[in-house]
């Protein structure tokens, strides 16, 4: 069952063997009986939460009849996180039995038994649409992937038109199953709620698909439009909307990256992609209508029947590697990003999108990604001298994880410690890469961990800040927010600083995790914050780079970009200078003392990649894919690297070489004295991940779910 996805729980799958350690050893054995009715055949995924197993129905003894049962473990002692994963097991258990729709999983059963709560479904077995596009070669059929959209309209159509509306919150490729017929299937209701008029709640959802006011919890039909139009974009481009930064979908117009899709569709698609949910169609079946009115030109006719649509190549046929998708932005995360949880400072904006010079009249800068994405690997015009110079390396272990890795790993004098978002933190031996132990959280794991005194603390999508004993990954003490937290943090003076989406800086006792402080910056806070002689410097997404007292959390001062600051900022002690990277495509160095502005270097794209100050030298990469190398004193560029993707991923600096990855799933190692290649590794997936240099082994991780230990 290597890479086998059965999503109806929207959890991936992955090959679910030895190499995991224990990791699976709490699922239930093939041949488990529940309620005396459901036998166990086989796990068909493993996620942060428990398990989704293939069974059959004993009851029915004439014929076979299989069902999905979705398990829900809570390992967490935390009353209030156990509570509230409780709810939403519920509340998606209440919400698929009043529902009847040949595009929605049908729910047989729900029980508890042992401990463990079980959601028995319809199994979906098919393809999600996530997978069906990564294993694509170019682009997709624009017509089969419009008939797809449309039955979508007609389940999102379904669901709004209930008493109160049903809103799905989650549209996106990963939650549409493709099944026999190429019929589509909605599944993941996790977050599906009830709406009634002027009512808020929690921003929950998937960074770039999930539109501006879904960011300040609102939920309402326009919502699950928006979502269908990123998804729509996604699917006939290729560019990942997870991996740009929010909303910038103007300057991404899917006819500028794929020059075969008819205009009419392109419309359509920025249309359902509005700002404003006023602008938006008025509902699903308007966007139908609008979807419908194409297929009948090109000829396929539409009606409320089934609408056959032209097969795809059977995916599980060999291949050639599709590029991974693009970054940012996610992230993000992306670390993940984006960017990635907002929304921006004035809200929404009094003019969008501005009269001049937008959108691009070009699509996306420097034609990026070219057409006919994904590009041949190597690309043609590779650099002879390059190709020769460069070392095939092989790693020295793996690890598979359930689901995307887009943090950055820690380690310890044994172990390394690294998130994923399959919602759990693993303790991995340094030199072997044997399994130790894992930590379940509730939601992914963007955040570097920090060690200690035997303590590691990391943050979680899921509000909360963890603290966890590093020799049995036991749990110390937890610090909830009301934002989902992909700032790293950072532990000195026995408090730890961090910050979360709910727009807060906090200090907390690094004993108890009690709040010391907290700064209130209105904007979702993504950037790790370092330390200086008397402050904490870190940034936000509204754009502004603050200085804070360190003992009270008072303004110093704080230095304003013109877009979001997700980089974190890097110091030079001796110097007292600040640098840090900013959507607005700039490169800034600050005086720490005062945040006046040293110098300030333009890119040609987003800069999400943190800096790296080595020997009085800045390394820091950008969406441009290119690594700046710049003065720290005089912010003259020295000399950069141009890879073949955009590097988010932080670099690593060491005497002899320069580590960081790309978003096309390269890690590359750049020789800090030659300024050449001296090797580069493909994975499979984008590598947002920063490396880590411990011993001469380098340590990433990438978005096909594995860790790895490469040479360095």
């Amino acid at each position: 069952m290597a890479n086998e996805k059965y999503t109806a729980s929207g959890w991936g799958t992955s090959d679910y063997s030895n190499e995991f350690g224990d990791l699976g050893q709490n699922t239930l054995p093939q041949g488990s009986i529940l309620q005396a009715r459901y036998e166990v055949l086989k796990v068909l995924g493993v996620g942060g939460m428990g398990a989704v197993y293939l069974a059959q129905d004993l009851r029915f003894t004439g014929v076979v009849r299989h069902c999905a049962v979705k398990e829900m473990v809570i390992a967490t002692p935390d009353p209030q996180a156990r509570h509230v994963a409780m709810q939403n097991f519920n509340r998606e258990a209440n919400l698929l039995v009043q529902l009847s729709n040949p595009g929605i999983p049908k729910i047989y059963d729900f029980f508890n038994e042992a401990n463990r709560s079980y959601l028995v479904m319809e199994y979906v077995d098919g393809k999600d649409l996530e997978t069906i596009l990564e294993n694509s070669d170019g682009q997709l059929d624009e017509i089969t992937v419009l008939d797809w959209a449309l039955q979508i309209c007609d389940v999102l159509t379904y669901l709004h038109n209930q008493k109160p509306p049903i809103i799905f919150r989650d549209l996106k490729p990963a939650n549409i199953m493709l099944r026999k017929q190429n019929r589509i299937a909605l599944i993941d209701f996790g977050i599906a709620k009830a709406f009634e008029s002027g009512q808020k709640g929690t921003m929950i959802g998937t960074e770039g698909y999930s539109p501006p006011e879904q960011y300040q919890g609102v939920a309402s039909p326009k919502v699950d439009i928006y979502a269908l139009g990123a998804t729509l974009h996604h699917l006939l481009t290729k560019r990942d909307p997870r991996l740009e930064p929010p909303f910038t979908f103007q300057e991404s117009l899917p006819n500028a990256i794929n020059p075969d899709l008819s205009q009419e569709t392109g419309a359509i698609i920025m249309k359902a992609l509005e700002y404003s949910p006023n602008s938006r169609y008025a509902s699903a079946s308007a966007f139908r209508d609008a979807l419908s009115k194409i297929v009948e030109k090109d000829g396929g006719g539409v009606s409320s029947a089934p609408i056959p649509t032209k097969v795809l190549p059977d995916t599980n046929q060999p291949t050639t590697p599709s590029s991974p998708q693009q970054y940012p932005p996610q992230q993000y995360p992306p670390q993940q990003y984006p960017p990635q949880q907002y929304p921006p400072q004035q809200y929404p904006p009094q003019q969008y999108p501005p009269q001049t010079g937008y959108p691009p009249q070009t699509g996306y800068p420097g034609g990026y990604p070219p057409p006919g994405y994904p590009a041949q690997y190597p690309p043609p015009g590779y650099p002879t001298e390059e190709a020769e110079a460069e070392e095939m390396i092989t790693p020295i272990w793996t690890f598979k994880c359930e689901d995307e890795v887009r943090g950055s790993a820690s380690a310890d004098k044994n172990n390394l410690y690294i998130g994923s978002y399959d919602h759990n933190l693993y303790a991995l031996d340094l030199k072997t890469g044997e399994f130790q132990w894992k930590f379940a959280t509730d939601g992914g794991i963007a955040t570097r961990p920090c060690i200690s005194d035997n303590r590691i603390v990391f943050g979680s999508e899921d509000q909360v800040l963890y603290a966890i004993s590093a020799s049995r990954g036991s749990m110390m003490w937890t610090c909830p927010t009301q934002g989902r937290i992909r700032s790293s943090a950072t532990i000195e003076f026995g408090r730890v600083f961090f910050g979360s989406d709910d727009g807060h800086v906090y200090a907390i006792n690094a004993e108890n995790g009690r709040i010391v402080w907290n700064h209130e910056a209105i904007d979702p806070i993504r950037s790790t914050p370092i330390l200086g002689d008397e402050f904490l410097f870190i940034g936000t997404e509204a754009g502004e780079l603050l200085a804070l007292k360190l003992r009270t959390g008072g303004l110093k001062w704080k230095h304003r970009a013109k877009r979001a600051i997700t980089s974190s900022p890097a110091r030079h002690k001796e110097k007292n200078i600040l640098v840090v990277g900013s959507s607005d495509r700039s490169i800034y160095g600050l005086n720490a003392q005062n945040g006046y502005e040293l110098w300030q270097i333009r890119t040609k794209q987003v800069v999400i990649s943190s800096p790296t100050i080595y020997e009085d030298i800045v390394y820091i990469g950008g969406a441009d894919k290119n690594l700046y190398v710049i003065n720290v004193e005089t912010g003259r560029q020295q000399w950069k690297y141009e890879a073949d993707a955009p590097i988010i991923s932080t670099p690593a600096v060491t005497n002899e070489a320069i580590y960081f990855g790309t978003t096309d799933g390269e890690v590359i190692s750049i020789d800090r004295s030659s300024r050449k290649l001296r090797w580069r590794f493909k994975t499979e997936g984008p590598v947002p991940s920063s490396p880590l240099v411990v011993n001469d082994i380098v340590y990433i991780g990438s978005n096909d779910h594995t860790v790895y230990a490469l040479p360095a």
